[in-house]
This record gives structure tokens, C-alpha cells and sequence, in this order.
């Protein structure tokens, strides 16, 4: 089988840990500066933290600084790229072309790079271009389809990674600028306001309202879980979760889903057995509704009811008393009291209500506002599985073998790692009780990062009490961990060059905000003729490229009038069709 990458986003270093105790087989964390979750920062220290366990199972840790700098800035990340290179960090995930114009001059340690989907990284042209300057991978835009991600698999050699779950920003990656627009607060520093998530009133040029206060721009999330087997045939290197700013609960829960998911088709490229004390289930934790988004054709990708989280489907209220109402359940149960319990939290429309008690059929909320008679209830904080997610213990641990022989202990690990001990002493006088407590005792690996395959005796044993034995156990299994990490192959970076950029000339879409982003532009043969918007706001600029677009969510495709769109404080917005590419514009009126 092809191996594969499942690789989790981390906004700190126990829920990196976590992810990595759920199956990562790689984390993607933010540094102190220069990562695009500005809220997800961590310490030099921390991070090394992270890399040290993550080695041990032979994870990988990436590093985004996937930002737009300033020159005086660009200069601060290469300094903290050379710390990072120092602490084991295995790459860096980049935005600004700056970094890569330093890599070519040789200002870098080989850290691998990773050109991030903040690049806007939604062509054949633009993935080629990032591949012949030597980048190790490039990180997709979420927009692409099923067959638009086999096509640049099949025509580049460097790693392809791509989206599988998480919050969409609905404007390409790279490309949105409306935060930045409206409050200064840039999605290119990191520092996005989510205007998306805001409601706004879609009317056409004659003023008639199409639709008032509606979260028009917010987006399901998305959920590639169906995809995947045709991911991994297309040739996809790493399968990327979303959420950065997620809290452990949601990571434990997704990264075990596609762990179990993607080891059914693929080999994973770390080592270790996750041992899951729950059945996990993405409905379950925090979701806008689901969206397979363009893999596989348009489709309905939008909530415009709410921002918030959804999460599972019950089914359509039936009935309904003074202060109790019924579900008929889309899954059967008898009573309500087996789906439900005290403390859920459910939501209808844009409302939400907590359940107080749960009585046969019976649900007794602590609020009836907006519940009646055809509501369709959803479950978006299931209480039980949350405490279920708090307790759990999964684990994960290294096969190991031991085999001995000739007064010789070997240990070795399932990447065939392996250390020898020599084990002295007089005969035990009854072999087969000896070797039944041998084996015994070196089962016992407990919480350690190991659990036992086997245990082969293949010679006579010396008399080891109980206490020696645990002592031998504890320190080969020492020995093999110092083993592993030595032995631990961490990628280098080849040499960057430049290359043909894919057009003669970029504007302020390019996102140049530093002296060395524009000379590695025009190195690759195109010329810069603004720099980006954040250094010099234009009033004609596109505010954001999309490829949700209202015009077809509104079927309203043939319609020749001019639309806009009008937020909560009156501003209001043109948009600009481009039917050709089905894509949607948003620009100042």
C-alpha cells in the first residue's frame, strides 16, 4: 500500500501531543510570530518539546511562518527559521516569497519547505512553478476538484498535500482581503476578523432584496472522509485537518476518525498502534454541516442560517408541550433518554436551547423559544461523548520483540531498531516457572512508549528475581528509544533555484510585502508592479475571489442585474461575476 501522511493542526503543545497520541503521522504548529492563526503562537521551548516526542514515533513537526513580512521582519524569521532548524523542527510552512528568495542565496539551513496554501496554489502552472524551484511540497488550494488534484499529482514531483477536514475560508487562500479592508486586520499577518462568519443583506440594483441579514459568505465545513481512497490513488502525499485554533477534544476525536479511516486503504509514514478507548465521530465535535465542496462537482456548500456550530442531525420535532417537546429521531430509538442526556446542546435555525432532562420521550429544554411543531433539531454539543473525550486514555506505543538467547537479551522495534543486552548468571533450577515469570514481567510495559509483540526464549534462562527482570526491561527499552532516535531520518532541503514564473507581471495579489519577495519575482522573470495590499490599500482592488457564488446559490445564473451585498453597519460591497470560471468577485461599491 501507498503510504500516506495524516498530518494535525496544533495550537499548543498538549493538544500536539494529543494529536499525536491519536495518530498523527505529523503536526503543524505555530511559532511565537509569523503564523497565520496570530491567537496559536507557541515558545522555542515548547516546540522542541513537541519535536522531542515526536520522534519517538517518528512524527513530524512542522512549523508555519506562513505570513507576508515586512523586510524588517523577513530578517527576524530567518533567524527563527535557523532555531528551528537547531531544535529538530522537520519543516516550514511559507507564505512569503521572501523566505524563498533567502533559501536561493543560501541564508537558510536545508529545512525543508513547504509552500503553503496561502501561495494560492490553484493551478497546474502555479504548483509546476513551486516544484521546479525544489520546494519539497505544496499544500493545495481547497477549491480544487477530484480530477484538477490528479492532474498536478501526475505532471510534479514534489510532495502534493491537500485539505481533508476543517473551517473553509471562502475566498482563495491568499487572496481575501476584506478583513484588512475593513478594520486593518489582515488574513495575509494573520490577524483575520472573519468577516465571512457576519451577516449581509444580498439586494440587485434596483434595491429589491434578495436576502436580509443572512450569513451569505459562511461556509460549511468540509469533510473529504468519502474522498479519500481517491486521494491516495490520485497520488495526495499528506491529508491536512484544519484547526489551529481548535481546542484537544476536537483534535483527540477528528485525528483518530481519518487514523482508522486512511489505515483501511494506505500504510501510515510514522510508526506506533493507537489504542482508542472511544468510537470516534467527526458529527460529534464542533461543525458548520458538512461539504464535500468542489471534489466532486458544485454543491450546496453554504449555511447561510448560521456561523455556528451544527454538529449532528436528530431529526424533526414532533410534538410539543408547554415546556417539553418530541423528536420523531432520523435514527430510531424508542426514547429520547437513549440519544439524549442532561446538559446537550441543541440548535434549530440560528437558536440553541440546553437540555435540562430527558423523560421517555420526553425532552424538557431550558428554553422553548423558537422549538415548534417541523423544527429540525441538531445536537451540537453532545455531553456524554465530551466527558467520554475529557477521560479517555488513548495511547500510543511502539511494537517491540525480544528474543533471547545465549545469555544475549535483543529488543527490537518495529522499524527494526534494534539493542542487545548481555544477561549473566547461574541457571535457574526450573526453567519453565523462570521462563513463565520472564515473560511475564516483560510484558509489563504499562504506560511506556512500547508494547510487546512477543517474548521468545530460545535458551535457557539465568535466575533473575522479579525486581531484575523489571530493571532489564526498563533500561533495554531505554537503550532501544536512545536507538530510535538516533536513527531517526530527518529530510533535508535541496538547494531552491529559480524558475519561469508562470506570467510576466503580478499586482498587489501577490502579496510582495518585502524587498526580497519582489527581487525573487522578478529573478523568475516577472515583473512587480505593486507591492501587496496591506502596504498600499487600493479602493478597485479585489476584496475577495471566491468560487461560492451567490448568483447560483440564488439560482439566479441567467440574470443580467447587477448584485451587492450590504453588511450589518451599511457598507456596501459590487460584486463581479466571472461565469467563465464560475467564480465571484467582491469589491468596494
Amino acid at each position: 500500500m501507498q503510504k500516506t501522511e495524516l498530518l494535525a493542526p496544533a495550537k499548543d503543545k498538549q493538544t500536539a501531543i494529543t494529536a499525536i497520541k491519536s495518530g498523527a503521522d505529523a503536526v503543524y504548529i505555530g511559532a511565537v510570530n509569523f503564523g497565520a492563526r496570530q491567537a496559536a503562537g507557541n515558545s522555542l521551548d515548547d516546540i522542541k518539546e513537541v519535536v522531542d516526542f515526536a520522534h519517538k514515533f517518528y512524527v513530524k513537526v512542522h512549523v508555519t511562518i506562513n505570513t507576508i513580512l515586512t523586510d524588517e521582519e523577513l530578517l527576524r524569521a530567518k533567524e527563527l527559521i535557523k532555531k528551528l532548524y537547531e531544535i529538530g523542527v522537520d519543516a516550514i510552512i511559507v507564505q512569503d516569497t521572501g523566505i524563498l528568495e533567502l533559501a536561493v542565496r543560501g541564508e537558510l539551513p536545508p529545512i525543508p519547505i513547504h509552500a503553503s496554501t496561502q501561495c494560492d496554489n490553484r493551478t497546474l502552472e502555479k504548483v509546476q512553478f513551486f516544484d521546479k524551484t525544489g520546494v519539497s511540497r505544496v499544500i493545495l488550494a481547497r477549491e480544487l476538484s477530484l480530477l484538477e488534484i490528479e492532474n498536478i499529482c501526475s505532471n510534479v514531483n514534489c510532495e502534493i498535500e491537500t485539505f481533508i477536514h476543517g473551517a473553509l475560508c471562502v475566498s482563495y487562500s491568499g487572496q481575501c482581503y476584506l478583513s484588512a479592508s475593513i478594520g486593518g486586520r489582515s488574513a495575509n499577518r494573520g490577524e483575520c476578523a472573519q468577516p465571512c462568519r457576519k451577516k449581509y443583506t444580498l439586494v440587485d440594483e434596483d434595491g429589491n432584496i434578495i436576502a436580509k441579514d443572512k450569513h451569505l459568505l459562511s461556509l460549511k465545513d468540509f469533510n473529504a472522509s468519502k474522498y479519500l481512497k481517491n486521494l491516495v490513488d490520485a497520488g495526495v502525499k499528506s491529508f491536512k485537518i484544519e484547526g489551529r485554533l481548535k481546542d484537544e477534544n476536537y483534535v483527540k476525536n477528528v485525528v483518530a476518525f481519518y487514523r482508522e479511516k486512511l489505515d483501511k486503504i494506505s500504510e501510515k509514514t510514522s510508526s506506533g498502534k493507537i489504542f482508542c478507548d472511544f468510537a470516534p465521530d467527526v458529527k460529534k465535535s464542533f461543525n458548520r454541516g458538512f461539504t464535500e465542496y468542489f471534489l466532486n462537482g458544485r454543491e450546496k456548500c453554504f449555511n447561510f442560517d448560521s456561523p455556528k456550530s451544527l454538529g449532528e442531525k436528530l431529526g424533526k420535532v414532533k410534538q410539543t408541550g408547554h415546556d417539553w417537546f418530541e423528536i420523531d429521531f432520523t435514527e430510531k430509538s424508542n426514547k429520547a433518554e437513549d440519544i439524549l442526556s442532561p446538559q446537550d446542546g441543541l440548535c434549530f435555525k440560528d437558536k440553541g436551547c440546553l437540555v435540562n432532562k430527558v423523560a421517555g420521550n420526553k425532552i424538557y429544554p431550558n428554553k422553548m423559544e423558537g422549538i415548534s411543531t417541523g423544527t429540525i433539531i441538531y445536537r451540537n454539543f453532545d455531553a456524554k461523548f465530551d466527558r467520554q473525550l475529557k477521560n479517555s486514555k488513548i495511547k500510543r506505543q511502539i511494537g517491540v520483540s525480544f528474543i533471547f538467547e545465549n545469555g544475549v537479551l535483543k529488543a527490537v522495534d518495529e522499524d527494526n531498531n534494534s539493542v542487545t543486552m548481555q544477561i549473566s548468571g547461574d541457571l535457574a533450577k526450573n526453567h519453565d516457572k523462570m521462563k513463565e515469570t520472564f515473560v511475564t514481567q516483560m510484558n509489563k510495559t504499562g504506560e511506556s512508549d512500547f508494547y510487546v509483540n512477543e517474548v521468545k526464549i530460545d535458551t535457557e534462562l539465568p535466575f533473575l528475581p522479579v525486581s531484575q527482570i523489571n530493571s532489564i526491561r526498563r533500561e533495554i527499552l531505554e537503550k532501544l528509544m536512545a536507538t530510535r532516535l538516533k536513527n531517526y531520518k530527518r529530510e533535508i532541503q535541496t538547494p531552491l533555484k529559480y524558475a519561469k514564473f508562470p506570467v510576466d507581471t503580478v499586482d498587489y495579489r501577490a502579496n510582495v510585502n518585502n524587498a526580497a519577495a519582489k527581487s525573487f519575482y522578478e529573478n523568475c522573470g516577472s515583473r512587480v508592479t505593486e507591492f501587496s495590499f496591506e502596504s498600499a490599500p487600493q479602493q478597485n482592488a479585489e476584496l475577495m475571489r471566491t468560487k461560492h457564488c451567490l448568483k447560483y446559490a440564488f439560482n439566479m445564473c441567467k440574470s443580467p442585474k447587477k448584485l451587492y451585498l450590504i453588511d450589518e453597519k451599511g457598507k456596501k460591497y459590487k460584486l463581479e461575476f466571472d461565469c467563465k470560471n464560475c467564480q465571484m468577485v467582491i469589491k468596494h461599491a
